[in-house]
């Protein structure tokens, strides 16, 4: 993606951008607005290299942190949870109990792993099939926009 496309995202996509790149670094794959289930929409879901999975918020601004009251139903669906946010957010605002990365649309840093909490068998199956379907279906989306 050239700077041109880069300066048309909006501030949280450029930080799930950043987020991505760097989770491919540690062997996981992402992606980005996932569904797990109805209703829920969460920026960057990870999938790692021995089946774990990490849910990451991305939160370009304090209006944005305050304004979002939904990000606690998302640890259910993961088994660490991330915040990314750029370098002069304050993280004083962010739970201590929850992972931290600061990134930016380049790259970014984990400052802080959450607690991990395993995900039952059941509920990790499924979401990584939901996973894998969405992940193709969106690359097939890309090669065939018609369909």
């Amino acid at each position: 993606m050239d700077d041109t496309l880069v300066s048309q995202l909006q501030p949280g996509q450029l930080l799930a951008r950043g987020v991505c790149r760097h989770l491919g670094s540690h062997n996981f794959v992402a992606v980005e607005e996932f569904v797990p289930e109805r209703g829920k929409r969460v920026d960057v879901m990870a999938l790692g290299p021995k089946g774990e999975i990490w849910v990451i918020e991305c939160k370009s601004s304090r209006v944005d942190f305050t304004s979002d009251q939904k990000w606690d139903g998302y640890l259910e669906w993961c088994d660490r949870y991330f915040w990314a946010v750029d370098v002069d957010f304050p993280t004083e605002l962010l739970p201590d109990d929850t992972g931290l990365i600061i990134a930016d649309a380049y790259n970014a840093e984990i400052i802080r792993l959450g607690p991990e909490e395993k995900l039952a068998p059941a509920r990790r199956k499924a979401l990584t099939l939901r996973f894998a379907r969405h992940a193709a279906r969106r690359l097939h989306g890309y090669r065939d926009p018609r369909l």
